[in-house]
């Protein structure tokens, strides 16, 4: 993937680890300061997107829970959320996992990789 950056690559090295959620939520562990325990325990759920891959990407998931902990902007955080969808699905071809990973389709638009480093950049952006 072109166009990344030193968060994204760490987000897609945690990904080796993690699930999609957690690798998001881990690459911003400094800022966010609560202990891994506690970070890796709230993206548990999110492992093969919300609802086993029937919903929302994880890493998408994971990067909305960042920005709830980090959005200083005086915006509510809903809004920079749904300003990160549409940045998401116009990167990654889609949000649920089950259309990124081409399940019925046989077309993968985005390897879970790829979604973690965009679901990490659009969070930067914003912080």
């Amino acid at each position: 993937m072109e166009n990344t950056s030193k968060r994204a690559e760490q987000a897609a090295e945690y990904k080796k680890k993690f699930n999609c959620a957690q690798a998001v939520i881990m690459a911003f562990k400094e800022e966010i300061g609560l202990s891994e325990e506690n970070l890796l325990a709230m993206g548990s759920g999110f492992g093969s997107g919300m609802g086993g891959m029937e919903a929302t990407c994880g890493a998408l998931c994971g990067a909305a829970m960042t920005m709830g902990f980090l959005n200083k902007s005086g915006q509510p955080t809903k809004l920079l959320t749904s300003e990160m969808l549409a940045e998401f699905k116009e990167k990654a071809g889609a949000t649920i996992c089950k259309d990124l990973k081409g399940i019925g389709t046989g077309k993968v638009l985005c390897p879970c990789p790829d979604c973690v480093r965009i679901a990490a950049m659009t969070v930067e952006k914003r912080i």
